[in-house]
């Protein structure tokens, strides 16, 4: 119940952040820096979150917070291609070039980076539960899973709709 609270809160937050569409729109001159911003600023908060629901004793946490700056790491890694992916269709979308193969090679790219993702997420609840437990592995996995959502939820509300003409 405690993350499902803080999540709505972060919900409101993320829309609050990015819902106007006056916003969006001076960020599509530089959408790499402002979701990296948007990324940064979220980061600050997980590590809030996590704490105040794990409640990992100081050996647990010596153990999790190098694997979770690792997770964190390789999760940046994907965020960029993502954010390239995101940049790249945008653009394509105002300048009204967005095309059939266009459109096939952004939904190739797009399940191969969730495919990542989910992949990442497998991975580091693995490298969790093998130093914690099978519990401090679910809430990770919970926690990363719910904040997630939310961001794709707050990224999507702001995307083009694909074959949606420019305005």
């Amino acid at each position: 119940m405690k993350l499902l609270k803080w999540t709505a809160g972060i919900a409101i937050a993320i829309f609050c952040i990015v819902s106007p569409k006056s916003r969006a729109a001076e960020a599509n001159d530089n959408i790499y820096n402002w979701l990296q911003l948007y990324r940064s600023d979220l980061n600050t908060a997980k590590v809030d979150v996590i704490n105040s629901i794990m409640k990992l004793s100081e050996d647990d946490a010596k153990k999790f917070w190098p694997i979770y700056r690792e997770y964190e790491n390789e999760l940046g890694k994907l965020a960029i291609d993502r954010t390239e992916l995101i940049t790249e269709f945008v653009r394509s979308h105002q300048k009204g070039s967005f095309d059939n193969d266009q459109a096939k090679d952004i939904a190739k790219r797009w399940f191969k980076s969730q495919q990542a993702r989910l992949d990442l997420l497998q991975k580091y609840h693995g490298k969790i539960e093998n130093v914690l437990s099978s519990i401090q592995a679910g809430q990770f996995l919970q926690i990363e899973n719910q904040i997630g959502l939310f961001m794709d939820l707050a990224i999507a509300s702001e995307m083009p709709m694909v074959g949606s003409k420019a305005k």
